[in-house]
């Protein structure tokens, strides 16, 4: 299947998922994502909400900077092969 194929195929279903179910799905995912990070930074609930919450999001954008560098690392390796745009 040609990834335009495949990316259309992916829009209906995300489509029909919100048509299903609205926007909870995607807001439940986000908020226990971000959980994630508000124990990760204050594990015993100690600081107030507003610092966790400070915290936790400095701690979510070093998780995304640190996938992207990955991200770059894999590509510029030898071998790896360039992807096609879309």
């Amino acid at each position: 299947m040609s990834r335009s194929l495949a990316a259309l195929r992916g829009r209906i279903g995300a489509y029909r998922l919100h048509a299903l179910h609205g926007n909870d799905t995607a807001q439940q995912a986000r908020a226990a994502f971000f959980a994630r990070f508000e124990a990760e930074v204050d594990p015993e609930r100690r600081l107030s909400a507003d610092e966790r919450h400070r915290r936790a999001v400095a701690a979510r954008k070093a998780y995304m900077a640190q996938l992207a560098y990955r991200s770059a690392a894999a590509r510029a390796r030898p071998g790896a092969e360039p992807k096609e745009s879309a």
